[in-house]
């Protein structure tokens, strides 16, 4: 309270304090006090002064210990360091030479190495990617480069290497799948899904039972992609034709993917061979165009040599040139003639066969 003297009496007289006057929060309810200081933020921002508690904000201390601050803490500490690190390098060097120069992680035999995930490839082929791994300690042996170099063998599809400790080495493969034979040079290789050609024994192919259409066009001097893109043409063909469950492409002698665009298929038809050209789609609807004509076409041409069902309303036969009959002995001999091309004859389909191809 303010004391103030009146000018008329001399008296004195008590005046009460002003909401300026800051008074001390105790004995104050939590209502009372939450308000006060709600006036006091927005006297605050009104530029008005007022005198509130200040609020004790913590020091952030470092992080090493106190007594590591002081004088003779510092050089104590960092020597307490260097010992530290000092231990483990020297823990991490007596690690290293006892993993790499003891005797219980050397690999004693081929014994020691696993394989496994082999079928068409003997374990001697494998085998023979670690020849120089013999007599060697585990941890020297790059299992990257020996995966690498099992990955190049025809037949790995995919190889897996590590480490089993103390001293053995183990091999998983992945085989490669072959899905037809393969015409090359003359003889006959087997060839997967991606166009590698697989080779493999004569007697061996035979022993498995191998039954394949045999596919020309997939040569080894071609590109990976260039035999990749052959054999989806062919497992579209056949997986196309094989549809309806009557396994068609049985009935297939040969699969000429020379062109990627134009697939070729020799059928048997009364002991001979007919080449039927199939492009590149539609082969199921093609295939039902020639099942529903070649009796009307082999009636009318005995000699009918190959069948171009690549055309919506028409076909293109092609006729086989007629045997020369042989010549007598007594005659002289003539110059060699010049072969006789084959006659084509561009046949339109009848109404019926015409809206099933469309």
């Amino acid at each position: 309270m303010a004391r103030q003297a009146d000018q008329n009496g001399g008296a004195a007289t008590l005046e009460e304090p002003g909401d300026d006057f800051y008074r001390p929060p105790g004995g104050e309810s939590g209502a009372r006090r939450a308000a006060r200081e709600l006036r006091a933020e927005e006297a605050d921002e009104a530029g008005e002064p007022f005198l509130r508690t200040r609020r004790r904000v913590p020091i952030r201390r470092g992080v090493l210990p106190a007594w590591a601050r002081t004088r003779w803490g510092r050089p104590a500490f960092a020597g307490c360091v260097v010992a530290i690190l000092g231990l483990a390098i020297g823990a991490a060097w007596q690690t290293d030479n006892f993993l790499h120069h003891d005797n219980r992680f050397t690999i004693s035999s081929a014994s020691a190495i696993q394989i496994v995930g082999n079928s068409d490839l003997t374990r001697a082929d494998l085998l023979s990617v670690f020849g120089s791994d013999i007599g060697r300690n585990i941890f020297y042996v790059p299992l990257e480069r020996r995966r690498l170099k099992l990955e190049q063998i025809p037949w790995v599809k995919q190889a897996t290497v590590m480490r089993i400790l103390p001293n053995q080495i183990r091999v998983a493969v992945a085989e490669r799948t072959p899905i037809a034979f393969a015409e090359v040079d003359g003889h006959i290789e087997l060839v997967d899904s991606a166009g590698v050609l697989l080779q493999m024994p004569p007697q061996e192919m035979e022993a498995k039972h191998y039954s394949f259409p045999v596919v020309t066009g997939v040569r080894p001097g071609d590109t990976a992609a260039a035999r990749a893109a052959r054999m989806q043409l062919y497992q579209s063909f056949l997986r196309d034709l094989n549809a309806g469950g009557q396994n068609v492409s049985q009935q297939f002698s040969e699969i000429d993917l020379s062109d990627p665009n134009d697939l070729k298929a020799t059928v048997a038809a009364n002991g001979t061979g007919v080449l039927l050209y199939f492009g590149h789609e539609d082969f199921l609807a093609r295939w039902q165009n020639y099942q529903a004509h070649i009796a009307q076409w082999r009636a009318q041409y005995p000699n009918l040599a190959s069948v171009d069902l690549r055309y919506s309303d028409e076909v293109v036969l092609k006729m086989a040139a007629p045997a020369a009959p042989p010549a007598a002995k007594s005659a002289p001999a003539k110059p060699a003639a010049r072969k006789q091309k084959a006659k084509k004859t561009r046949r339109p389909m009848h109404s019926r066969a015409r809206r099933r191809t469309r």
